[in-house]
């Protein structure tokens, strides 16, 4: 079965949301309709404070967690703004599900897997037939998590800083494949 879900995966600090942003950036390029959430680390003095969720297609943004946040699940150091991620992030994949050519979701790990609404979301992106590009948290043990990484149409590419810069172009490859024999419309 050809693939049609990637899904990044690596150690932390491995650059998977920066290769992610790579083919996002190629895919908006050539004219495809992508949305989605993306997480990216916000550093305060050189120290990581939290992460911020960003809606790809609403230019809307909102904390996934923070060092300062006095309520909400804890994950280390961080509480999870579970109120932001549905507003922003969840809202995000939902409209990507209707409006866009590809889905992006970044991350699907821990902090975010709080969440029931993200989580409906995330499967509801999996079943929606469409080419779907995202990062999974590399060591979370969840049910959700196990289930798609089983699905005979997904693809897992572990991230390494040796093929980090290869990676992007990999599966934008592999992306382009499954459209172009898809004959999805570009929006």
């Amino acid at each position: 079965m050809q693939k049609r879900i990637f899904l990044l995966t690596g150690s932390p600090c491995v650059g998977k949301t920066t290769a992610l942003l790579r083919v996002i950036d190629k895919l908006k390029a050539e004219g495809y309709s992508v949305g989605g959430m993306v997480s990216r680390e916000v550093r305060q003095g050189g120290i990581r404070v939290g992460f911020e969720i960003l809606d790809l297609t609403g230019n809307r943004r909102g904390w996934l967690a923070h060092i300062s946040q006095n309520s909400g699940p804890q994950v280390g150091k961080y509480r999870v703004n579970l109120n932001d991620l549905e507003d922003v992030g969840v809202q995000a994949i939902m409209t990507a599900i209707k409006r866009c050519n590809i889905i992006v979701v970044d991350e699907i790990g821990p902090m975010e897997l709080f969440s029931e609404k993200f989580r409906i979301a995330v499967k509801d992106a999996i079943e929606s037939g469409k080419p779907l590009i995202g990062v999974v948290h590399w060591k979370a043990k969840d049910d959700l998590i196990k289930s798609i990484k089983g699905r005979n149409d997904v693809e897992i590419l572990s991230l390494t800083f040796q093929n980090r810069d290869a990676v992007p172009n990999i599966v934008l490859e592999k992306l382009e494949n499954f459209l172009n024999k898809h004959s999805s419309v570009k929006a």
